[in-house]
């Protein structure tokens, strides 16, 4: 079931990753260096990348191979891994392609990390060189708890020798060869259930999922995309970075953590005409007072992903930006982003939708005892593919556990209807249980986002000795708006079957925890709520 059928390039079944059959696109970049110099003969002198500093891409061209050949004289080559702990900046990609260059595999790690959490990342990669911003120089961890570790740049060189220093601007440096199955990036997982996990991302998966954004947005290189997520995650990486750069377009970088007044500058100035963002940042830009004097009219594709967007928000934007179309993505790290995209002539249709499988992608709904489902029937997601990582970098355990028969175990349940529209509708370890009747979190969310008091909401499960688990909300109130749990009850119950109706609800003024990717963190909300309980046991 793949989309613009009439419009997909010729694909091709192939063999990769020790025997996983998959469909593959036939006319395709060989490697990551292979796209980029395509698009460096094409348009040498079209911008490259919009920041502090502007670059056309022979200039970030020359910029790559001067990071390569500093990377190769401190003895960085083929495998070897570089650690990139950097908020958005031109130089970051300008290191992820130099890295590819010659053969190492770039590590982008969160400007969120905590000391312990580096200190593991860099460790489990066995990283010989980290580029990190000054301002992030407490975080690092001691040098004799990174034995691997050789070397440390900071990007101003108040700290640690500068970046710059590293450059060798006058010794050009050639692709070294590359297999397409050979690594060429490492992301860690945001680690919600454990230690984080190293993704491998491979030229084959970069290649594809860069390749599926363009073809089924129709991006161009006159598109301008801004980057406000961070680049040391899949979707700032692959799905706005590489898939801008794979057409030649032009790459707008947000340097500092989403603000919304600044979001709508920069994107108004820059022309910016692509975007993927999470939802919350799309509910805070409808929110915004000045939108209707805001300049947006350049921007024609707004694509999201990483949790459902309430149908309220995309209502909101569609009254206020009329020319844009707003697309859900359905993927992860482990599939190098991307495995299903929104139609864009279907959009309207199908808010509820995470879209239909990109060229290339395939996926097994499953139950609990491993069976097929029906159509409509909710199922666990495996997803195959050449977008989908071979494995996990030197962690054979996760890799016999998550990947079986050529697919990825995603964890997330969801539906395919005979149009092949995929809904998704809860994390399989997120769905409640109430006295057998199963609940997905993600439809009573949806119901809860068009209250006009609610801004963000979750919904978990509550440990109850009778029915096992009962349903709690949380809820960001609107500003200036107090949460009524009387009246939301009464909201939810005109619209959902009793015992999907929450029971319980904490109101809150704040934002909800949130990992580093952006994710709310369900975990923690449960602690929440069993710290309370604790607490008013203690009291009794």
């Amino acid at each position: 079931m793949n989309q613009h059928s009439d419009n997909v390039p010729q694909l091709r079944t192939e063999t990769h990753f020790d025997g996983r059959s998959m469909a593959c696109y036939a006319d395709r970049p060989s490697t990551v260096s292979a796209m980029f110099e395509t698009v460096v003969n094409a348009v040498a002198d079209g911008p490259a990348l919009i920041d502090e500093r502007r670059l056309s891409y022979r200039e970030l061209d020359v910029e790559v191979s001067a990071i390569a050949a500093g990377l190769r004289a401190q003895g960085i080559g083929v495998g070897d891994r570089v650690a990139i702990f950097l908020k958005n900046r031109w130089e970051y990609m300008a290191i992820v392609l130099a890295c590819i260059r010659i053969g190492a595999i770039s590590v982008p790690v969160s400007t969120r990390l905590q000391k312990q959490e580096l200190e593991f990342i860099l460790n489990d990669c066995g990283a010989g060189i980290l580029i990190y911003e000054d301002a992030l120089s407490e975080i690092l961890p001691e040098s004799a708890s990174t034995p691997a570790l050789r070397h440390a740049y900071s990007i101003e060189g108040r700290i640690s020798p500068s970046f710059a220093s590293l450059l060798l601007p006058d010794e050009p440096v050639d692709p070294v060869p590359a297999d397409e199955e050979d690594a060429a990036v490492i992301l860690y997982t945001s680690g919600t259930t454990g230690r984080p996990k190293g993704a491998i991302l491979t030229h084959l998966g970069i290649v594809h999922s860069a390749m599926a954004f363009a073809q089924t947005l129709c991006l161009t290189n006159e598109d301008r995309a801004l980057i406000a997520v961070p680049m040391s995650h899949v979707t700032g990486l692959v799905g706005v970075m590489f898939s801008i750069l794979s057409v030649g377009g032009s790459a707008i970088i947000m340097r500092e953590s989403f603000e919304r007044r600044a979001f709508l500058e920069l994107a108004s100035r820059e022309r910016m005409t692509f975007s993927i963002l999470v939802p919350t940042i799309y509910t805070l830009i409808a929110l915004h007072s000045d939108l209707n004097n805001v300049d947006l009219s350049a921007w024609r594709i707004g694509c999201f992903g990483g949790a459902p967007m309430p149908t309220a928000t995309i209502e909101a934007l569609g009254a206020k930006l009329p020319q844009l179309v707003l697309v859900n993505a359905y993927g992860s790290t482990e599939t190098t982003s991307p495995t299903t995209i929104m139609p864009i002539s279907d959009w309207r249709d199908n808010m509820d939708s995470v879209g239909k499988l990109v060229p290339c992608a395939k996926v097994r709904l499953v139950s609990d005892d491993g069976r097929d489902v029906d159509v409509g029937e909710p199922g666990e997601l495996l997803i195959s593919g050449p977008m989908v990582v071979p494995g996990y970098f030197d962690n054979p355990e996760a890799n016999a556990k998550e990947f079986v028969d050529g697919y990825w175990r995603s964890g997330d349940i969801g539906t395919m209807d005979a149009g092949g529209f995929l809904r998704i509708l809860d994390r399989k370890k997120d769905m409640i249980n109430r006295g057998g009747f199963k609940i997905y979190c993600a439809e009573v969310e949806e119901i809860l986002s068009h209250h006009p008091a609610v801004q963000e909401c979750a919904v978990v499960g509550h440990p109850d000795p009778v029915l096992g688990e009962r349903v709690h909300v949380f809820v960001q109130t609107r500003e200036g708006v107090a949460g009524d749990s009387a009246d939301m009850k009464a909201y939810c119950a005109a619209r959902l079957s009793d015992y999907k109706v929450p029971e319980t609800y904490n109101f809150l003024d704040t934002p909800l925890p949130r990992n580093n990717n952006g994710k709310i963190q369900k975990q923690a909300l449960r602690a929440i709520l069993a710290n309370a309980e604790g607490a008013k046991a203690a009291s009794r």
